[in-house]
Parts: C-alpha cells; sequence; structure tokens
C-alpha cells in the first residue's frame, strides 16, 4: 500500500485462456517508464496506445500535499491521454492506472508508477488512500518516506495519529523508510482518524529536512471481516458479526499455498493484469484482463474474480499461486461471487486466512507485507516505536 512500484501475481495456471493475447505493454505505452525515478517537471507525460481506444486513465500523485487526482483528458480519436499543463510536481510519486481496447478489441489494463526529482536535502512521507477516504476497521496507517531517516524519534515525534474517540494508537517502525500506527483492537466504526504530518523542517539527518505540513482525514466505516478457510475452500463475509455471505473459492495449492493470518485490503481495481514473471513465478500464468481484484499484500497476494478455472474448481481444489480465487465472468460480473464482495468492500476491511498448508512460503504473512501489523501482539508492536 505505502509502495507504489508494486507487483502483480497469483494467477492459476489450472484452465488459463488460451492463445497469446498482446501483453498490456503492447497494447498501452505510457511515457515516463514503469518504475523510472528522477522525472523532470517539465517532461514528457503521456499514455496512449497504438491502436484501438482508451477507455479510462486514471493518475495519482503522492507527495507534500497528500494524494490527489491528476487532471487530464482523452484525444477525440481515443489513442492518447495527456494531462492538463502543469500538473507534474516536484518531490511526488505517480501512480497511473489504465484501461483500453486494442484494434482487435482485445481489452488490457495497465499499472504503472514513476516518481519526480525532489529538491535536494528534502524528504516527505507517501501515505495512502487519499484524504476524506471512507475506509475499514482493520484500516494501519502506513507512511513510507521518500529516503532513509536516520533519526527516527525526531521524525516520529512529528508526525501524530488520532481517533475521535479518542484510542491509544502506537508507532511501529520497519526498517528506517516505513511507519506504520495502529490501535490495540480494529478501529471502531464511525471513528474519524487524523495524520498530522509537521514534518516541514524536521531534521531526519545529515542535510535531510521534511518539507511536509498537512493533516489528512479518514472516516472508518462499518465492521467487516472476510475469512478464508483454504482447508474448506470457502469465504464468509461478515458485517457487526452477522453473516452476509459464503462463497466457493480456490487458494493458493499445495506448492504455494495462500498466506495465513490477517491481511488488509490495500487496493480495489475492476481490472488488472496478472503477470507471473513480476512474482517470481517465471511464465506460469499472464493474463490480461482479471476482474474485481483487490490486494491484500505487497508481493502480489489478491482476492480476485476467476472466470478461466474449470467447473468444479470453487469449493473444490486449490490451484492458484497464492491469491484466492471467486467464481466470475471475463469482463466481470456485477453478481457474480466475486463481483458482489468487490461491490461489498472498501481498502481497510480485514481478510483472514486459516488453514492454509505447505509450499515454500511462510505460514503466516509477514508484518511488512502490506498491512499485516495485526499480526505483531501488542507489547511487541510497541516497542517498535522509536520513542520507547
Amino acid at each position: 500500500m505505502v509502495a507504489a512500484l508494486l507487483p502483480v501475481g497469483c494467477g492459476s495456471s489450472d484452465g488459463l485462456p488460451g492463445g497469446r493475447p498482446p501483453s498490456p505493454e503492447e497494447v498501452i505505452r505510457v511515457v515516463p517508464h514503469d518504475g523510472a525515478h528522477g522525472v523532470g517537471t517539465g517532461g514528457r507525460f503521456e499514455v496512449r496506445v497504438p491502436a484501438g481506444r482508451l477507455e479510462r486513465v486514471e493518475v495519482l500523485r503522492t507527495g507534500d500535499a497528500g494524494r490527489q487526482r491528476v487532471t487530464g483528458r482523452i484525444s477525440r480519436d481515443g489513442l492518447t491521454w495527456r494531462p492538463a499543463p502543469g500538473e507534474l510536481a516536484p518531490g511526488s510519486r505517480y501512480t497511473v492506472d489504465a484501461v483500453a481496447r486494442d484494434g482487435a478489441g482485445h481489452r488490457a489494463a495497465r499499472h504503472t508508477t514513476f516518481t519526480t526529482s525532489a529538491p535536494p536535502g528534502a524528504f516527505v512521507g507517501f501515505f495512502t488512500p487519499e484524504d476524506h477516504t471512507t475506509v475499514g476497521t482493520g484500516m494501519i496507517v502506513s507512511l513510507e518516506f521518500s529516503r532513509p531517516i536516520a533519526d527516527r524519534a525526531a521524525v516520529e515525534r512529528a508526525v501524530t495519529v488520532s481517533g475521535r474517540p479518542a484510542v491509544e494508537v502506537a508507532a511501529h517502525w520497519f526498517g528506517n523508510q516505513r511507519l506504520d500506527f495502529r490501535p490495540r483492537a480494529r478501529w471502531e466504526p464511525g471513528t474519524d482518524i487524523s495524520l498530522d504530518l509537521r514534518l516541514q523542517g524536521v531534521k531526519a539527518g545529515p542535510d535531510a529536512y521534511g518539507t511536509q505540513r498537512k493533516t489528512i482525514h479518514y472516516h472508518v466505516g462499518r465492521d467487516q471481516i472476510t475469512t478464508v478457510d483454504a482447508a474448506r475452500h470457502t469465504l464468509t463475509v461478515r458485517r457487526g458479526g452477522r453473516v452476509l455471505a459464503t462463497f466457493p473459492v480456490t487458494a493458493g495449492d499445495a506448492e504455494n499455498p495462500t498466506y495465513n493470518g490477517k491481511m488488509v485490503i490495500l487496493e480495489r481495481r475492476s481490472v488488472t493484469r496478472m503477470n507471473g514473471r513480476t512474482v517470481g513465478f517465471g511464465g506460469d500464468y499472464n493474463i490480461p484482463d482479471v476482474p474485481h481484484a483487490m490486494r491484500l499484500t505487497r508481493s502480489g497476494t489478491f482476492v480476485h474474480g476467476n472466470y478461466w478455472a474449470r467447473p468444479g474448481i470453487f469449493g473444490g481444489t486449490n490451484t492458484s499461486h497464492g491469491c484466492v480465487g471467486l467464481k466470475d465472468v471475463k469482463g466481470g460480473g456485477r453478481d457474480t461471487p466475486a463481483g458482489w464482495l468487490f461491490r461489498h468492500s472498501i481498502v481497510g476491511d480485514t481478510v483472514q486466512v486459516r488453514h492454509s498448508r505447505g509450499g515454500r512460503r511462510g505460514n503466516t504473512v509477514a508484518p511488512d507485507n502490506g498491512l499485516g501489523g495485526w499480526n505483531i501482539p501488542w507489547e511487541r508492536w510497541k516497542r517498535g516505536s522509536a520513542l520507547r
């Protein structure tokens, strides 16, 4: 959630769509290139398709003013998207999500990121989601800084996370560039969360000074927990303790089981590409149009729609490379199991996986792989503060 350059993976090799569709890189071209760093604010920025038509382009900027949408427009012929003049800002991270159809009608989605150059010596803290977002009760407020922090205590003193009604909130560092905040237990529904950044002028190390003075607000919505039982091949959705729905699923296979433990929905995409090469599975799969995808880990674990699996897979066999798949149709159906879950979920909802066994993965998700901090006991979590 806090790192913009994230791999996407976890397709199933069982019943994959036949043939070779064009890759998203062939359908959708983005300049600057994916992962570019130090891009000048006066540089070229565009999204285009050689043939076909762009359907949707969404660009978000994360910088000293928080997370903001970038204004732009698709050309009349549908081939090019460009931002409004002066939209690129220094010291910012940009995420590009585009959906298009090529000249033969194949639909593809592409997600890329790049960062612009920052003033010498400056650092900022990147956060998501954007200001005034309604989040689930499992939300962990997470910051990733643009450079390593030498004086973590000074930076932690300048960052406050609080709730109304008031609740104890503690900080925990993961290395020297990531700082997370959470309460002892999940937030109560209706809580208003404030993230107060008073980093402007704060010295974090030799020639490293903060530039942000910003307060971000989140509102906690209803309490929803989704539980996946990998042994029984089921997914159960509870809201306020009441069961709303239970669906059959396919989880990670014996060699690549789904992580156990508590995870949090980091982002939601109506369609995305899943490519095994981005997460170490080589050419096992490359699916350009996975519908109703919700990310659970930075390493590429998703709950997503699956339209290519054979009948009987859902509820009967675990076949994926670690994701949790629900029945869906090509293009994404509104009332399919995957479509229903997508419509009823928000960023910050808790997803807990149980009874997933075997394979080369660690049994429980790492606390810094996404927002896995709920798997750390409270007293140990508090010991991760630089102010203890």
